[in-house]
């Protein structure tokens, strides 16, 4: 190894994009950081659906069993809700793989169970901690970390500031978070617009939905979905325009945001209705944006960006989970062929265009099929015709799903574990 280098690579975010691409480059046996600034368990704004391909991509990664054992049934339905009409019909299944239907389960136990993994393998942990500058040039990156603690004495954390030196930075931040400086002074600052999307997310028991149902929510200036995960709890998430959630809000002063898209829904789908009647909610409403789903993975830098630091498709599709893992095993993968002290400047533009290559080959049309599917959920003069064209075609939906990448077989995985395992 490089004279001072503290580590092979350096990974920003624990959440399973980052926590998978450590796992793989310690299983290749790199020496491998990684940083989250949040202290787990936590919940967070993410839908929690595994599809059957996630669930065989986590086999890979070592933590299937421990996945499979906590999480909900299988997903064998998917169905529609708008207005008063409520559709359901078969999803299709992976034909291609040892699972057929995916699972959900909450991101607290997933992302704990991945964190643990990397533990186990050797990873090294700065948790909490967050990366407040990147410096330098490829091969020789000076980071400096942020470690909190807390302070048993007074109320707060106290901050220490550290050092580390690496070769590769991998940058797994969410994508509504600031990016570390790198000395640019560049704003990533964007202007606020009325089409905004803010998502939100809470957990229910008691709701009365079949097991193994997946119904997407339309309504007018937003979408959602329901999931039955761990333990037969509920969970509701969505998306909301700035302008229709500040219109409901008018209507509603005086209530938190999440309780009026809670409202929201109620009032838009009888299907959303009938499922609550009864049922408590068991946490407070998370919010988080503004999420501007896109490819943000648009040209070679410095950083190798994987999950939605990548690019970042509607939540509508609830592919959001495969996207992140199978991300995760596509930069491993163009990583992991060479030590990383052979990665010069040169080779690391060619592993750039590499990884943007097969990033943009698996999930390319699947955001732009994800934009319509949203578009078409949000306005209520397509999906008017689109729910009376579902009610009398039904298995529409089920193509709908199967294009959206519901039935889809894992990324290739065959040069990434040659010589590894």
């Amino acid at each position: 190894m490089r004279n001072g280098i503290d580590a092979d690579a350096l990974v920003i975010g624990a959440g399973p994009a980052g926590a998978s691409t450590a796992i793989l480059l310690k299983m290749a046996g790199w020496r491998v950081v990684l940083i989250e600034k949040s202290t787990y368990p936590r919940q967070k704004v993410c839908g929690e659906c595994l599809s059957a391909a996630s669930l065989a991509l986590l086999d890979q990664l070592g933590v299937g069993t421990a996945v499979r054992d906590r999480a909900g049934p299988e997903l064998h339905q998917v169905g529609w809700m708008s207005g008063d009409s409520t559709l359901i019909t078969k999803l299709p299944p992976c034909t291609d793989g040892p699972y057929r239907y995916g699972r959900a389960l909450g991101r607290d136990q997933l992302d704990a169970i991945l964190v643990n993994r990397a533990i186990e393998l050797g990873v090294n942990l700065i948790q909490p901690g967050k990366v407040r500058s990147v410096k330098g040039e490829l091969g020789d990156f000076e980071c400096e970390i942020t470690l909190s603690a807390q302070d048993s004495a007074q109320p707060g954390r106290l901050q220490e500031s550290v050092m580390r030196r690496v070769p590769i930075v991998v940058d797994a931040h969410g994508s509504w978070e600031s990016e570390p400086d790198d000395g640019s002074r560049r704003t990533s600052r964007m202007p606020r617009r009325g089409s905004d999307l803010f998502g939100f997310k809470a957990s229910f028991v008691d709701a009365s939905m079949p097991q193994g149902l997946l119904p997407v929510l339309s309504f007018r200036g937003g979408y959602g979905g329901l999931v039955m995960a761990e333990g037969r709890r509920l969970t509701l998430a969505g998306c909301i325009r700035r302008d229709t959630l500040a219109g409901w809000r008018g209507h509603l002063p005086g209530m938190s945001a999440g309780a009026v898209f809670e409202q929201c829904l109620r009032a838009s789908c009888r299907g959303v209705r009938e499922t609550l009647a009864g049922a408590l909610r068991s946490e407070p409403w998370l919010s988080v944006g503004p999420l501007r789903p896109q490819i943000r993975l648009r040209k070679p830098g410095r950083l190798f960006p994987v999950g939605n630091a990548a690019g970042e498709t509607h939540p509508l599709i609830g592919e959001g989970m495969s996207m992140a893992l199978q991300s995760a095993f596509l930069l491993a993968g163009c990583l992991i062929e060479q030590p990383a002290r052979a990665i010069d400047a040169s080779r690391a533009l060619e592993i750039h265009r590499a990884y943007r290559f097969a990033w943009r080959h698996a999930f390319a049309l699947r955001l732009r099929l994800a934009a319509i599917f949203a578009h078409v959920a949000m306005r209520p003069v397509l999906s008017l015709p689109v729910t009376r064209l579902l009610a009398n075609c039904p298995q529409l939906l089920t193509a709908a799903a199967h294009l959206a990448g519901k039935a889809r077989k894992p990324v290739d995985q065959s040069r990434l574990f040659e010589g590894i395992l």
